[in-house]
């Protein structure tokens, strides 16, 4: 859980970028759009070999 304190003279909207800071480093927005449908270990696998032939097309 990732919490934020006020400091002296700060105002609420730095308050809140900080925050928003932090919660984008820990990776929790990303992890509960991961969680928030079900998906069976053969579409992840399916996507991740998706994902891997993505990169290297790239490159």
């Amino acid at each position: 859980m990732s919490s934020v304190i006020l400091a002296d003279g700060e105002t609420f909207e730095s308050m809140l970028r900080r925050f928003n800071k932090k919660v984008q480093a820990d990776g929790i927005l990303s992890e509960v759009r991961k969680r928030q449908h079900f998906e069976s270990p053969s579409v992840r696998r399916k996507k991740k070999a998706a994902a891997k032939r993505r990169k290297s097309l790239r490159r």
